[in-house]
């Protein structure tokens, strides 16, 4: 059996890859990345070492892709950056190339909500509800298998960026997400469920609610965060129209296609101020044990994680980019 990660070069992907070199030797694994040179040289060095085939497999190039998945039985498919039609192209492109190289199994990481109206009007729901359809299309005609994990809002996001914005911003932490709470997910949690669903360790065309193990506002983590750095950060609700007020001041695109020369964050302002305000709404407050189900482990609180960013005040962090 072999296994295919794409997005390896990105957070989740990496992750994804190490877990799976826990439980399958390295030459069960084909990785693959957008652009190869762009991929740490340390980390493929290592990667080709253990015998792990390092392939580039762009979403733009059907034909890459194909030659890249070729031998690979299942394949786990880390969703696209940019937001809209084009993602939902590349998306297209990824399944029906691992189509065509004989794949058998697709998990797809998908968000909250995606086969529920109800999310509809949040920026970034219609992509995954439209690859989540054209999976399900193609399977029933190829006869492949999937998997959804409907991935909660990332917690590490509020652990970081948000930080580091409120940092940048007299230690103000603005969001339309009021008083709302959330089960956010941490990054390391999504990626050992990915791990478990491409090991085979899910039902056949299930959909898996991937959320945290806490109810938690972001109010709750701005003063987490306070009491950890020792910075008073004020926690500051704020309308729809004012959020993107301010977001425009800190130099952060509307749209997802848009200019960010100077955004310290790789995300638009529709993006971020639908999603914030859908914690609002309460519907990023989904209580699931799919986590523990699929792993045998409860996903990680916020207090737990947020000691691994203390760099992000330490280091007055103020860009993504330099998010490690």
């Amino acid at each position: 059996m072999k296994y295919i990660i794409t997005g390896c070069d990105g957070q989740l992907g990496g992750r994804v890859t190490e877990n799976m070199l826990k439980e399958v030797k390295g030459s069960d694994l084909i990785v693959t990345c957008p652009f190869l040179d762009r991929l740490d040289p340390e980390k493929k060095e290592r990667w080709e070492g253990l015998g792990i085939a390092v392939r580039q497999a762009n979403y733009d190039n059907l034909e890459e892709m194909t030659a890249a998945f070729q031998g690979g039985d299942r394949i786990f498919i880390v969703s696209a950056v940019t937001i809209g039609a084009i993602r939902i192209q590349q998306h297209k492109n990824v399944v029906d190339a691992a189509i065509q190289a004989g794949v058998q199994h697709i998990t797809y990481t998908s968000f909250l909500g995606a086969s529920d109206p109800a999310y509809a009007h949040v920026y970034v729901t219609p992509d995954h509800t439209a690859t989540e359809s054209y999976i399900r299309e193609a399977a029933s005609v190829h006869g492949v298998d999937y998997n959804f994990m409907q991935d909660n809002l990332y917690l590490e996001n509020y652990l970081t960026t948000s930080v580091m914005l409120a940092l940048m911003s007299g230690n103000k932490w603005y969001t339309t997400a009021g008083e709302g709470r959330g089960t956010f997910i941490p990054k390391d949690d999504v990626a050992r469920v990915a791990a478990a669903l491409l090991l085979g360790k899910g039902q056949p065309e299930k959909t898996y609610k991937i959320c945290g193990s806490e109810s938690i506002s972001q109010r709750d983590i701005a003063a987490i965060i306070s009491d950890l750095s020792g910075i008073s950060i004020e926690y500051c609700p704020v309308s729809h129209q004012e959020f993107y007020d301010y977001l425009d001041s800190m130099h952060i695109p509307r749209e997802a296609t848009g200019d960010y020369s100077q955004s310290p964050v790789p995300w638009c302002g529709n993006d971020m101020v639908t999603n914030e305000a859908s914690i609002a709404e309460g519907l990023m407050d989904v209580p699931s044990d799919d986590v523990e189900i699929l792993t045998g482990q409860k996903p990680m609180t916020a207090r737990e994680l947020a000691k691994n960013y203390a760099y992000i005040w330490e280091e007055k962090i103020c860009n993504w980019k330099d998010i490690r």
